[in-house]
């Protein structure tokens, strides 16, 4: 039991930074906007989107994509967003453009389903068209209640999109779905105050909604009123009376970044469902100019009371100096209850000149490590569109942030880096008199794991294959006497019944004990 405590121990205090492989997903189309979700029930199998309408699958966790364009029977047009359900199939969101006789460009938000064992898309829904059809839908979001499966999602819908009329609002839109995205609950409002429709500060934008640890359903977004938290404690039903103020957007959420088209520093919601020390901790994460037009910086703020009460905005990015992070997006692992911000940062130079930084923290953000994932920096051009938001997804220690990036070579394209925290582990109480060294393959696996090791000294050994929570799930041998040299083991992943999840084989020897991460598909 004790090598068990003390793994546990080693895997939450993890540090995990060497310079990540940067992976070119695509730079077909010019794409920008990107987004990505890693498979919540196969953590090999990721998906990522960019706009308008380009859809890239990895099987193995990122390393390599396939890619195709995307078709819906009301057209496709931009804002991605995807989350998996609880049987793993993959749930694309986006914006509408139907042909002219079934209605107009982003008239509704548009539900499409993949299913992963038949490897197809079997669901083309949509929802927000309940009012006038010449409504604009726009900037949607989801969440999923992984207890029930239920889905929710939350967009601004637009009266009369760029219009500078009195009359003309912008709101904050929800809808669910008990069936899987098969059908949607009629849209509702759920701000207080309307916002205008310039798209624009005082416009309500940047609902992103995330699920509690009793099923609430917890939401911000920026407008008139500054940065507002809203939230349901009965599935959506209904909502606060009084939308929570949370800070204000100094210099509005619509800036100017040099280099850039358009920027927002639009909120971002989570919540802390790990059942560990933050359990219940409700984030906001968003970018403004509140230290000059010079300075944008990245802030979170956080609620330990279900959103009634919240801190003063903490600083994100790490750096002293006068420039420019912008474009942020938040992710939090479940299984440690970590947090995840990935970014653009100009802090390295004196021009425009852009790298990408990964921020993690591993305290409920009390406290930040920034680190610079992009292998050399980028300078971007106004002339092109980079989309309203980068993206990352983390689950059970896999980190995937996405962006996009300009250059001469390539023009725009997308990219992820293939980010892991360290899985050789050494107890380091005494130096280890034995040069062991060892591998998985193939990694991931589904069939058969091999996992190989080299002693330089004859030693007593054990290996264990264990999960993220330290339970040993089958004993591959125990106590067994090596003499010096190479060794392969194999374990059938079927015959002993692991499902689809991340492992880690456990190598114990008198001398020392590590753990070598794999992956099942």
């Amino acid at each position: 039991m004790k090598y068990i405590a003390i793994i546990i121990l080693l895997l939450s205090t993890i540090n995990i930074f060497a310079q990540p492989e940067n992976i070119m997903i695509s730079s077909d189309g010019s794409p920008n906007e990107p987004s990505i979700f890693i498979n919540t029930e196969n953590p090999a199998l990721i998906m990522a989107a960019t706009n308008i309408n380009k859809m890239f699958i990895s099987q193995d966790t990122g390393r390599t994509w396939t890619h195709t364009p995307m078709t819906s029977n009301y057209g496709v047009w931009g804002d991605p967003a995807i989350i998996t359900d609880t049987s793993g199939n993959f749930l694309y969101f986006h914006l509408a453009n139907p042909p002219s006789t079934q209605g107009h460009w982003i008239d509704r938000i548009v539900c499409q389903k993949y299913n992963v064992s038949q490897q197809q898309w079997t669901v083309d829904t949509f929802m927000g068209l309940d009012g006038r059809d010449d409504y604009a839908q726009d900037k949607e979001w989801i969440a999923i209640d992984r207890t029930n499966n239920t889905v929710y999602s939350t967009w601004t819908q637009f009266d009369n999109y760029g219009s500078t009329a009195a009359e003309d609002s912008s709101n904050i839109m929800f809808s669910k779905s008990i069936d899987g995205g098969q059908s949607w609950s009629s849209a509702i409002i759920i701000n207080e105050t309307p916002g205008d429709c310039i798209d624009s500060d005082n416009t309500t934008e940047g609902a992103v909604p995330c699920v509690g640890p009793n099923g609430e359903i917890y939401v911000s977004w920026a407008g008139p009123d500054g940065l507002v938290f809203d939230k349901s404690t009965d599935g959506g039903a209904t909502w606060l009376t009084n939308d929570i103020f949370v800070n204000s957007f100094t210099g509005g959420w619509d800036y100017d970044i040099s280099g850039i088209s358009r920027c927002n520093g639009l909120p971002i919601t989570d919540c802390d469902i790990s059942g560990g020390a933050h359990h219940g901790t409700i984030y906001i994460n968003w970018s403004d100019q509140s230290n000059g037009s010079d300075n944008t910086d990245i802030w979170l703020a956080k609620s330990t009371d279900g959103g009634s009460t919240w801190s003063s905005a903490i600083k994100v990015n790490n750096d002293t100096t006068q420039t420019q992070q912008f474009l942020t997006w938040m992710d939090i692992d479940q299984s440690t209850g970590y947090l995840y911000f990935v970014f653009y940062d100009r802090s390295k130079y004196d021009d425009e000149r852009t790298d990408v930084v990964l921020a993690i923290s591993k305290d409920g953000g009390q406290s930040f490590d920034n680190y610079t994932i992009s292998e050399s920096p980028f300078t971007p051009t106004d002339q092109v569109f980079f989309g309203d938001y980068t993206n990352i997804s983390v689950q059970d220690g896999i980190i995937r942030p996405i962006w996009a990036r300009f250059d001469l070579t390539n023009y725009m394209s997308v990219w992820t880096a293939i980010i892991n925290p360290e899985t050789v582990l050494s107890i380091k109480s005494k130096p280890l008199p034995n040069d062991i060294s060892s591998n998985v393959y193939p990694n991931p696996t589904s069939e058969i794991a091999f996992f190989s090791f080299k002693i330089r000294n004859r030693t007593t050994a054990s290996l264990n294959v264990i999960d993220n929570n330290g339970r040993i799930i089958s004993k591959i041998f125990e106590n067994k006497q090596y003499e010096a040299g190479k060794y392969v083991q194999d374990i059938n992943i079927k015959e002993n019944n692991i499902s689809a999840g991340v492992y880690y084989f456990q190598f114990i020897s008198k001398e020392s004990s590590y753990i070598k991460k794999f992956i099942v598909k």
